[in-house]
């Protein structure tokens, strides 16, 4: 099968490149799974430079999410047979013809999704389902600030967040973005480059967000310090922007605020059963349209460099979705 194999680390991912590697085999409870659609995310960029908190030997096969059907399952999976429809995510190696997933990962493609569109759900939507759901218990009423919106996850937090009754405050680079996170379903678009510490105070009769989604870090997650409620949850998703940022401790105890990092995968991997309750939820919610992410693009597996160059300029509202034929 063709499949994106990175060899060697690098930052340009010069390191990375299509090659014709053996199918996988499915172990005990694993699903093979024929790849029709896997959707690019940032922890798929930061793997291939050996920047991400997970490191698979090399050589690997990035990719996370994943829509397919179902070619073989391994010893001891019931809930799955060959020819059925599923979407998913994997640690990595959707980025192929075909890959293997723990059963517990993949859920039954909702009838209402494309492969592509349901290729760009798991990740971003469960990131954003642990962050408010689990992490923060937002609150109908309360106001939830989203930073980094355009991206997959963002979109996913935008919608949760409204469907949890929460009002958004969507931050963006781009003002040729702010159209469409309010059709997402944001209440106020403010330009990080004008700074968001003033506009999200007024929005708020001065008392700040009381919860704030940032997987962008450095500069924002420095501001948003600034204009987090008392008893705030200021959830750490991610570091885009390239700077991990520090807090002085006295910050949180002064202004009664609490700083949560957010690890989805590893949320169910450390309690399962809860993990699988995230996944059930997550998907009940894609099926009835009430959480969705967009598709900013869809290009076939070989042009998966050009994907990776859409999230590093930060041009894509919603996921980019490699297809395989």
């Amino acid at each position: 099968m063709r499949a994106v194999v990175c060899e060697r680390l690098s930052e340009d991912f010069s390191g990375t490149a299509i090659r014709d590697v053996a199918l996988p085999e499915p172990g005990p409870g694993d699903v093979l799974v024929q790849v029709r659609a896997a959707g690019i995310g940032f922890p798929d960029l930061l793997m291939c430079r050996g920047g991400y908190q997970l490191k698979p030997p090399l050589p690997f096969t990035p990719g996370m999410d994943v829509s397919g059907t179902v070619a073989a399952v391994g010893p001891g999976v019931t809930a799955f047979g060959p020819g059925d429809a599923v979407a998913g995510a994997a640690r990595f190696g959707s980025f192929a013809g075909f890959v293997s997933v723990p059963g517990g990962q993949l859920r039954p493609k909702p009838p209402n999704l494309s492969d592509t569109a349901a290729a760009a759900c798991q990740v971003a939507c469960l990131t954003a389902y642990v962050a408010l759901v689990r992490r923060a218990a937002l609150q109908p009423g309360e106001t939830l600030l989203v930073h980094g919106a355009s991206g997959g996850a963002g979109m996913a937090a935008i919608g949760l967040g409204r469907a949890l009754g929460a009002r958004i405050v969507a931050t963006t680079g781009s003002p040729a973005k702010a159209a469409a996170l309010e059709a997402a379903g944001a209440d106020h678009v403010l330009e990080v480059g004008e700074g968001f510490r003033e506009p999200v105070k007024e929005l708020t009769d001065g008392r700040g967000a009381d919860v704030i989604f940032d997987p962008v870090g450095g500069g924002l997650f420095d501001e948003s310090v600034r204009c987090i409620a008392f008893g705030g949850r200021l959830l750490v998703i991610g570091f885009a922007a390239g700077r991990i940022a520090e807090i002085a401790t006295n910050m949180p105890l002064i202004k009664g605020f609490s700083v949560v990092g957010v690890r989805a995968g590893e949320y169910g991997r450390r309690f399962p059963d809860r993990g699988r309750e995230n996944l059930d939820a997550v998907w009940k919610l894609a099926a009835e349209g009430k959480v969705t992410v967009p598709v900013h693009a869809e290009l076939p597996l070989e042009d998966f460099r050009a994907g990776f160059a859409m999230l590093e300029r930060r041009e894509a509202v919603g996921k980019v979705v490699l297809t395989v034929s």
